[in-house]
């Protein structure tokens, strides 16, 4: 006898995430960068939460987040898709949120860091991908969200589309970045039309997403003979810092990296006290 088998679980995983996704379109009208986001927290919790979380669940796991030190950042964006995903499946809840630390940039990449790990790279694929996150500034999921045609390699310029805040920005890259870029689409992307997304994944051509781009940094921060944590947002606070350090206005990063507001670049000048010495000295008076 025959029997139905029943659905696999990885299947009713995707079909659940998709029609969350669809829900943070349709009725809470969010971007797609901040969809993916979302999707991309609750897939990868997934093994931990299931697909019906109970609320003392989720309540321990922002408990135990709390206790190892996880940074602001991580612990309010995933208590919003906990907060979204809840709302979807019909039971809400509401997580309490920890007071806003005054933020500290430490452990930025030197320039010279930043060229071993480029230099790490095995593939054009992948010293494409770490050159455009160091020279670009992007945040992850803006350049998971990257198409062929976003790319103006003759110009120097990303176009970003609905990133944080639902902006559009240009972000300039150099020379040397743009030339990888163009030798990568040349080799890898050479049959794909303009609306494609920039990276997919090797084994079953899916569009990059935010935890591949994560394990890749890993894995070349170890092929670099680094001892010390990498993440693919270092390098948009390495670049900032690094910019100022060979003496960039302080305006020209805030347009660079797509802040809403100077304040928040101010943040680096903190980091870079080398650059502010440097400042100093330049345009100290003469006394004596």
């Amino acid at each position: 006898m025959v029997t139905k088998s029943s659905t696999p679980p990885q299947t009713k995983l995707e079909r659940k995430l998709e029609a969350f996704g669809e829900y943070l379109c349709a009725r809470r009208g969010l971007t797609e960068c901040t969809i993916l986001g979302y999707v991309s927290a609750i897939r990868r919790l997934y093994p931990t939460i299931g697909l019906n979380p109970p609320h003392h669940v989720l309540d321990a796991f922002i408990v135990k987040m709390r206790k190892s030190g996880a940074s602001y950042s991580h612990v309010v964006n995933t208590s919003l898709a906990f907060e979204r995903y809840t709302e979807f499946i019909g039971n809400p809840i509401h997580l309490g949120r920890p007071k806003k630390p005054k933020r500290m940039i430490r452990g930025t990449l030197s320039e010279a860091e930043i060229t071993l790990m480029i230099a790490a790279c095995r593939t054009i694929r992948e010293k494409a991908i770490l050159s455009l996150l160091a020279y670009s500034g992007l945040r992850n999921k803006e350049l998971c969200l990257l198409k062929i045609a976003d790319v103006d390699v003759a110009s120097q310029v990303i176009h970003v589309h609905g990133g944080k805040g639902q902006k559009d920005r240009d972000a300039a890259i150099a020379p040397q970045c743009a030339g990888l870029v163009l030798e990568y689409l040349h080799r890898d992307r050479c049959g794909a039309g303009s609306e494609d997304p920039l990276f997919v994944t090797l084994q079953k051509g899916n569009p990059y997403r935010p935890q591949d781009l994560r394990k890749l940094i890993r894995v070349v921060a170890k092929r670099a003979g680094f001892s010390k944590r990498v993440w693919p947002h270092l390098f948009r606070h390495s670049l900032a810092t690094n910019m100022l350090i060979r003496g960039a206005h302080i305006l020209a990063i805030k347009e660079q990296l797509g802040h809403a507001f100077v304040e928040t670049t101010m943040v680096y000048l903190h980091a870079a006290p080398i650059a502010m010495q440097a400042q100093y000295r330049f345009f100290a008076p003469s006394y004596l």
